[in-house]
């Protein structure tokens, strides 16, 4: 699967049988903030979201900054990988939400 960073539009962007999945994420103080993940229904359950996170979290890592979830799908992704070492961010609302 091919991932594009959009760095003007804070996105990792793929595309997949004509759907867009996308994570947009935030930088500000030293931390790359995950804000939302999406992936349409009729490409779901492939391991996409992941895919996207990941390399989102990468990107952070490689670059020196905190990796931040206000995401739910993100919060949940950094509690699978703890080596990553991030923390979920402020402006999280609670369960199956993202900050939007």
């Amino acid at each position: 699967m091919e991932i594009i960073h959009n760095i003007e539009n804070h996105k990792f962007i793929t595309e997949t049988e004509g759907y867009t999945a996308y994570v947009s994420y935030r930088i500000e103080n030293g931390a790359l903030d995950i804000r939302h993940t999406i992936v349409p229904p009729p490409i779901s359950g492939r391991g996409i979201a992941a895919q996207l996170v990941k390399a989102a979290y990468d990107y952070a890592l490689e670059h020196h900054l905190k990796c931040i979830a206000t995401c739910s799908y993100a919060i949940v992704w950094l509690q699978r990988h703890p080596e990553y070492q991030g923390e979920v961010g402020k402006d999280y609302n609670g369960q199956n939400h993202c900050c939007l």
